[in-house]
C-alpha cells in the first residue's frame, strides 16, 4: 500500500478537497464580516469600494494596490482609487470597531499589547513622510514611510489594532510638503515613542491587557518607561546589550555603591547556577527553550540621571546560534517564567507584519497623503484581521480558503490540483506575494 493509500493520508485529502460549497461559505463569511463595519462608510457606493478593497486584498493578486483591485471585481480603476486614496469616511471609526471586534474575540486580562515600528520602502519622495530612514526588512537605511503600529496578543489570537505615520522632523516643519500632501493642521513632530503613548491613550482602555511590550528602539528611552509607569502599565521592554546598569543593593569591597556596568558584560559574568532553563514560546521548529535570569536594577536617562529600581531579562537561547536578548521591566514581583513569556510574545507582532505584507498587501499601496496612507492601512488591517480569524476557525496555521468567488483566485497551486495543502498554500501564496 503507498503512502497516500494510508487511511490517514485519504482523510487528510478529502478534508485538503477544495468545493465549489468551501469557496462560498467562505465567501459568504467575508459578506457577514463586512457587515458590522459598512455602516461606517457614509455612502452606499462607499459600502461596495469597502468591500471590492477588502476582497481584493484577501485575493491572490500579484499586485494588490487599487487598480488590479478594482479590475479583479470588473470596477473602474478611478472610484476605487479615491475611496483609498482620498475618500470621504472615518477611518479612526472603523479601527475603534476593529477593536471592539478583536475585544470580543480574544480579550484577555493578561493578553499583551506589544508596540513595533514597520517601514515601508518607497522609491520616490512624494509620498507622505517619505525619507532616508532605517527599513529593517532592507536592513539598511532606504527612502521610506515607518508607521507606528500597536497589535495584541492574548492566548486566543492575535491582531493588529492600531497604526499612525510618522512625519520626520523636516517633513513636519515643511509647509509646502504639508499641503500637498494634506497633512493634518495638528499633525506635529513627535518621536516614535511619543507616537506609541498617544496611540496607546486611546486603545488602553478599549482591550483589556496585563503588560506591555516593544523592542529596543521604545525600550532605550527611560522617559518612555517613565511614562508608562506614572499610566500603571506593567512593562517588558528590549534594550541595547550596551545599556549601562548597576544591581541594586550590589557594593563593592569598601562599600560604595556598585560601578555601572553594560548588561552584556555583567550576564557574560553570572555562573550557570544563576540561570533557570525556561520555554519561551512555540517557534517554527517547536518550543522554543531558553536559560533567562533576573536582578534588580538601576539604568539612567538620556540626561545621565539615575532612574527607578527595574528587573533585568536576561534571556538565552539553548540550541543554535547563540542569542542574548536584555529587557528591562517594572514588574518587579513577577515570576521569571511570566517575563520571559512577554517577551516572547513579541514574535506575534513581527509575524503579523510578515502575513500582513504577504497576504493582504500591508506594504502594497501607491497614496501618498496623509490621509491615503491611513485608509490603505486601516482596509489592510482589516482584511487581515478577517484571515487570522479564519485562521483560528480551521485551526490552520497556514489557509488559502480565502474570499473569492473563483478556485483560481485562491490558490493557483491547489486550483490546478483540486487539493488544498499546507504546501500548496504557501507555494500559491509565495507566487502571490513575489
Amino acid at each position: 500500500m503507498s503512502l497516500l493509500e494510508h487511511p490517514k493520508a485519504q482523510a487528510l485529502l478529502a478534508e485538503a478537497e477544495l468545493t465549489a460549497d468551501s469557496v462560498r461559505s467562505c465567501a459568504e463569511r467575508l459578506t457577514r464580516f463586512m457587515q458590522r463595519y459598512l455602516p461606517l462608510f457614509s455612502r452606499k457606493e462607499q459600502h461596495q469600494h469597502a468591500l471590492v478593497v477588502v476582497q481584493g486584498r484577501l485575493s491572490n493578486l500579484e499586485r494588490k494596490t487599487s487598480e488590479p483591485i478594482a479590475y479583479l471585481a470588473g470596477h473602474e480603476r478611478k472610484p476605487v482609487q479615491n475611496f483609498v486614496g482620498a475618500g470621504a469616511w472615518n477611518d479612526e471609526a472603523v479601527m475603534a470597531e476593529l477593536r471592539r471586534h478583536v475585544r470580543e474575540e480574544l480579550a484577555d486580562a493578561d493578553a499583551v499589547l506589544v508596540l513595533d515600528p514597520s517601514a515601508f520602502a518607497k522609491k520616490g519622495m512624494e509620498s507622505c513622510g517619505v525619507d532616508r530612514q532605517w527599513c529593517g526588512r532592507l536592513g539598511k537605511l532606504e527612502n521610506c514611510q515607518v508607521g507606528v503600529f500597536w497589535g495584541y496578543a492574548s492566548v486566543k489570537g492575535r491582531a493588529l489594532v492600531d497604526r499612525c505615520l510618522y512625519l520626520p522632523k523636516d517633513w513636519a516643519k515643511n509647509r509646502v510638503r504639508r499641503k500637498k500632501c494634506h497633512v493634518p493642521q495638528e499633525v506635529v513632530f513627535q518621536e516614535k515613542w511619543r507616537i506609541g503613548l498617544e496611540r496607546l491613550a486611546l486603545i488602553r482602555s478599549e482591550l483589556p491587557h496585563g503588560w506591555i511590550a516593544a523592542d529596543d528602539e521604545f525600550g532605550r528611552v527611560a522617559a518612555f518607561r517613565a511614562a508608562l509607569r506614572q499610566r500603571g502599565e506593567h512593562y517588558v521592554l528590549d534594550i541595547p546589550s550596551n545599556t549601562l546598569m548597576r544591581v541594586v543593593g550590589e557594593r563593592t569591597a569598601d562599600g560604595r555603591k556598585a560601578p555601572f556596568v553594560r548588561v552584556d558584560t555583567w550576564a557574560a559574568q553570572q555562573p550557570a547556577s544563576r540561570w533557570q532553563k525556561l520555554g519561551m514560546r512555540a517557534g517554527t521548529k517547536g518550543k522554543l527553550v531558553v536559560r533567562a535570569l533576573t536582578v534588580l536594577v538601576q539604568t539612567k536617562d538620556e540626561g545621565g540621571q539615575v532612574g527607578a529600581a527595574e528587573q533585568l531579562v536576561v534571556i538565552r537561547n539553548v540550541a543554535g546560534e547563540p542569542q542574548t536578548w536584555y529587557a528591562l521591566s517594572n514588574a518587579r514581583h513577577a515570576p521569571l517564567k511570566t517575563l520571559v513569556a512577554v517577551k516572547g510574545s513579541r514574535h506575534t507582532i513581527e509575524e503579523l507584519f510578515q502575513d500582513g505584507k504577504g497576504e493582504v498587501g500591508l506594504g502594497q499601496y501607491e497614496v501618498r497623503s496623509w490621509v491615503g496612507w491611513h485608509h490603505h492601512m486601516t482596509l489592510a488591517i482589516l482584511a487581515l484581521w478577517f484571515l487570522e480569524l479564519e485562521k483560528h476557525r480551521v485551526g490552520k496555521k497556514n489557509t488559502c480558503d480565502h474570499a473569492a468567488a473563483d478556485p483560481r483566485d485562491l490558490c493557483p497551486a491547489a486550483a490546478q490540483s483540486g487539493t488544498r495543502s499546507d504546501t500548496d498554500c504557501q507555494r500559491g501564496h509565495a507566487g502571490a506575494a513575489a
